[in-house]
């Protein structure tokens, strides 16, 4: 177990995926489907992310001048959405956990919007008080600020999670995870340069963008060339809301295509 609110020590990726997946074993018997799963771990991994960052920020600027200027923290959560917030809820924890994830969507348009996704975070005979705070809790031992979690880290983990949610389920796997090894060959057959724009219609998670930062890096390559310049696309929703714009400090552009005009 990760006493993440004891210690400030990184926590390792082997540490991080063990217990992101123990979260998927409180769903296991439960009224969510396996192929849900991921509708639901995902969005509150991302949202923990944001409020322990937030956290951090907050911290450093309150020692170095005593107090916050909220313009300089990366993301936005409004008062009552934090995280804290939502842990305290005595019932009706899925609608207060939704109303403030629609709330720091509304805060970060241009970045969060839909990251956390539709699930049914308010269907009582689904995801009831008990079992989403079993999650809740579980969350809460982990401190995924940057100290803690370095970014590289936290998508490896995500990866990781969307992996197992594929082999889990088997049913359409394909359409929301590509093995790594096949992102590898297809980001070499392209080998993207320093600076240039890459545009992935169909990004699912958009694995495939990250991984040609990689590979401008690993040839020794800027990857911050690549900045406003990497592009992708999504229809499905429940793979846009599973992006990690947070990780990506906003390198990449993400978006979800309009139905065509008549």
């Amino acid at each position: 177990m990760i006493q993440g609110t004891l210690f400030d020590a990184p926590i390792t990726l082997q540490e991080l995926e063990s217990h992101l997946w123990e979260a998927a074993n409180i769903l296991r018997g439960s009224p969510v489907a396996r192929t849900d799963w991921k509708s639901y771990i995902l969005p509150l991994l991302f949202f923990k992310r944001i409020c322990d960052v937030w956290d951090e920020e907050y911290q450093a600027m309150m020692e170095e001048y005593g107090e916050d200027f909220p313009d300089e923290h990366r993301f936005q959560i409004p008062e009552g959405n934090h995280w804290k917030d939502v842990r305290e809820a005595a019932s009706n924890v899925g609608t207060v956990l939704q109303n403030a994830m629609r709330s720091i969507e509304a805060a970060n348009q241009k970045h969060l919007y839909g990251v956390f996704c539709d699930a049914q975070w308010t269907n009582k005979e689904r995801l009831p008080d008990e079992l989403l705070k079993d999650l809740i809790e579980h969350f809460s031992a982990l401190n995924l600020s940057n100290k803690r979690v370095a970014s590289d880290v936290m998508g490896d983990a995500y990866e990781y999670l969307i992996k197992k949610f594929a082999d889990t389920t088997k049913n359409k796997a394909g359409e929301f995870y590509t093995p790594r090894s096949v992102v590898r060959l297809m980001v070499d057959i392209l080998d993207p340069q320093e600076g240039e724009s890459v545009y992935d219609p169909a990004c699912g998670t958009g694995g495939m963008l990250l991984a040609d930062v990689a590979h401008v890096r690993d040839k020794g390559g800027d990857p911050r060339t690549f900045f406003g310049k990497l592009y992708g696309q999504e229809k499905n929703l429940t793979q846009f809301g599973g992006i990690p714009h947070p990780p990506c400090g906003g390198v990449l552009h993400l978006q979800r295509p309009q139905p065509a005009s008549t």
